[in-house]
């Protein structure tokens, strides 16, 4: 029940007097307690890759609950998290040797920093403190996570609580490149402002620089330039700073590579998966740890200061397991690159010349557009028109879920909706998708 009858603190407030009760899922398809049907254009929050309702998963997380659910790490590992961590660290980045496995994005996110933290103490760095970080990012809702990441709607109010990280430009050419700059030139130019930000930070002071590779909610999708992150590893290297990447959103097959970085030729001293890992059938995520971090560590105090009660909780991770598995066997990152390239054409057939759809950006099963008041200035929408939400509320009412989000520019200005299904969608769902998605961009923004 909701309304009067929940005690729920719903994400806001009243929100439980029309919140739907889900009561089922199979595939794509999600039931409400009053039978309607909605089709899961956005995984959740691109959460859902393999679908809901995989008999597969199920039955392994039945399986390992029968033998056992649940022991605590500081006296048992168990065999799923082993057979996990061996699977994540054979198919990870260069140089990738250990993994850690915690209960989702921002606690991943926040264990990177504090892993950070003991990696530059571990080897007599202590002055190591700073993290540069970009703006209009966002890498989780637990107060470090929050420090680093560049969401000023999000941190606004926690703002005093909050330790003191440099925030540098974002990826986010459909504004920021200017006329006639290349691609490349434009990459250069957000180096070159991260270089400018260590230098001025000073030597031996940066401790990390912290990104997403492809960007996530809070901006809708933004992808780096080419050579960007190519760049940046080599700064890194040059300064003695980590590179942390957040793949919380973005990773383990959203963006048609297992790892999003993949792409990029660059690969991370510490990264962060979460949503993908374990497609919802259980809370989970992990920081896939470079060898050197860990040697730090071993060849110091020999422990990693950081702990929670559900770490590498064994029916979490017996179900990432089955899920990775059934990615592989299914070969569903294939379909990924196929059903992206088809999104992305879908999209662009449909609205991209639509006059309140300015950008439409993404890669693989990962796409967002961004809605304008006018395309040929750009001007976005009155936040108090609620466009993101309008758009959101037409959608749910043709019975298609999408993640929309407000603030796009700045944390107050801005409007865009994320399409991020999950990796078994098929190419007549890809075109479905588009059909009601177009309908309620035109209907949200049009009531705009």
């Amino acid at each position: 029940m909701t309304g009067n009858a929940s005690r729920i603190l719903h994400r806001r407030i009243e929100s439980g007097d029309a919140m739907p009760v889900v009561v089922g899922g199979r595939g794509l398809e999600l039931v409400d307690a009053q039978g309607r049907v909605y089709l899961d254009a956005s995984g959740g929050a691109a959460v859902s890759c393999l679908g809901h309702g995989e008999a597969r998963v199920a039955a392994a997380m039945k399986a390992q609950i029968d033998r056992i659910a649940y022991a605590h790490t500081s006296f048992f590992t168990s065999e799923p998290a082993e057979a996990l961590a061996a699977r994540l660290v054979a198919d990870a980045p260069a140089g990738i040797e250990r993994a850690l496995f915690v209960s989702g994005g921002s606690e991943a996110m926040e264990a990177a920093l504090k892993l950070t933290r003991q990696f530059h103490l571990e080897r007599g760095e202590g002055e190591r403190e700073v993290f540069v970080a970009r703006r209009q990012s966002y890498h989780g809702a637990t107060l470090g996570a929050l420090a680093v990441g560049g969401n000023a709607m999000r941190r606004s109010q926690f703002a005093p609580l909050l330790f003191e990280a440099r925030h540098v430009a974002p990826p986010y050419a459909y504004r920021d490149r200017r006329a006639g700059e290349s691609e490349a030139a434009y990459g250069d130019r957000l180096v070159d402002e991260i270089e400018e930000a260590f230098a001025a930070i000073g030597p031996g002071r940066v401790a990390a620089f912290v990104a997403e590779t492809v960007g996530g909610a809070t901006q809708g999708c933004t992808c780096p330039p080419p050579g960007y992150f190519a760049r940046i590893r080599a700064l890194c290297d040059r300064a003695g700073a980590l590179l942390v990447l957040d793949e919380v959103m973005c990773g383990m097959g959203r963006t048609g590579t297992l790892h999003a970085c993949a792409q990029e030729g660059a690969a991370p001293d510490i990264l962060a998966v979460a949503k993908g890992l374990g497609g919802g059938y259980q809370p989970i995520g992990a920081l896939l740890i470079a060898g050197r971090v860990v040697e730090a560590l071993a060849q110091g105090s020999g422990a990693f200061l950081h702990g929670h009660t559900y770490l590498a909780h064994p029916v979490a991770c017996a179900a990432a397991l089955a899920v990775q598995e059934a990615i592989a066997a299914d070969g569903l990152l294939d379909n990924v690159r196929a059903r992206g390239a088809q999104l992305e054409a879908a999209l662009r057939a449909r609205l991209g010349g639509h006059r309140h759809v300015g950008d439409i950006r993404g890669r693989g099963l990962f796409f967002a557009c961004e809605f304008v008041a006018d395309r040929a200035s750009k001007a976005p929408f009155a936040p108090e028109r609620g466009v993101a939400a309008r758009v959101k509320a037409e959608a749910m009412a043709r019975g298609l879920l999408c993640y929309a989000m407000a603030g796009t520019i700045d944390g107050r200005t801005g409007d865009h909706a994320m399409l991020a299904p999950p990796f078994i969608v098929t190419a007549a769902q890809i075109e479905e998708i588009v059909g009601r998605f177009a309908e309620a961009v035109e209907a949200g923004t049009g009531a705009a």
